[in-house]
């Protein structure tokens, strides 16, 4: 079944949604639980998606989380075998308009910017990161944000997530939410979903919109 979305602006998610990063992630989190004896499990169940000073004020309160999340950003950027693009992302990035798309993530800047490029996928004008917003996702600031930048409304972007937290982040903006990957619970319910972009792609409008192809 192919399903047809109207747009000004696409706004990604970058970690399991642009780019498939999951063993660094993994790996990041289990040396940090190891370091600081708290459950690596616990951790990786509420992470994804959220900025990493929340994960450790709300895992590991009786350190500098400040300080930590300096410390796991320092290592995290050096860390890049087995990141991959997710199946096809590249190619419909491209495909988008210019100004027509951002990248909203809960990483550091800078870190978003080197898996972009180490995949090969367009870096847009507008950047999104964790320390660009005070409160991160699943609150709708991060989304609101790139909105902003972009002069678009938030009822004309559509957000690609992977992730609740941020999923619950681009449907509080108001937005149009796509589903990327296997992620289920309540929220997602009668939400449209791809697995991979290999399922999408983007024609355009005859005014200054775009049209996003699903199935």
């Amino acid at each position: 079944m192919t399903e047809t979305l109207y747009a000004r602006a696409i706004l990604f998610d970058m970690d399991g949604t642009l780019v498939d990063s999951t063993p660094v992630v993994e790996m990041v989190w289990r040396l940090f639980a190891d370091a600081h004896g708290v459950d690596a499990d616990e951790i990786l169940a509420s992470s994804h998606g959220v900025k990493a000073i929340d994960t450790i004020r709300k895992h590991a309160p009786q350190i500098d989380a400040d300080a930590a999340a300096a410390d796991l950003a320092a290592f995290e950027i050096g860390q890049n075998d087995g990141i991959v693009e997710i199946a096809g992302a590249a190619a419909f990035v491209r495909a988008i308009p210019e100004g027509g798309y951002a990248v909203v993530t809960s990483a550091p800047r800078e870190l978003a910017l080197v898996r972009l490029q180490l995949c090969d996928i367009p870096v847009p004008a507008v950047v999104v990161g964790a320390e660009d917003v005070e409160h991160g996702k699943p609150n709708p600031d991060p989304y609101l944000t790139a909105a902003t930048a972009l002069g678009i409304a938030p009822e004309d972007c559509v957000v690609f997530e992977d992730a609740p937290a941020g999923i619950r982040s681009g449907l509080a903006a108001g937005m149009r939410v796509v589903v990327v990957g296997d992620s289920a619970d309540e929220v997602t319910e009668g939400l449209l979903r791809i697995r991979d972009y290999n399922s999408a792609r983007i024609t355009t409008a005859d005014d200054d919109a775009f049209v996003v192809v699903l199935g």
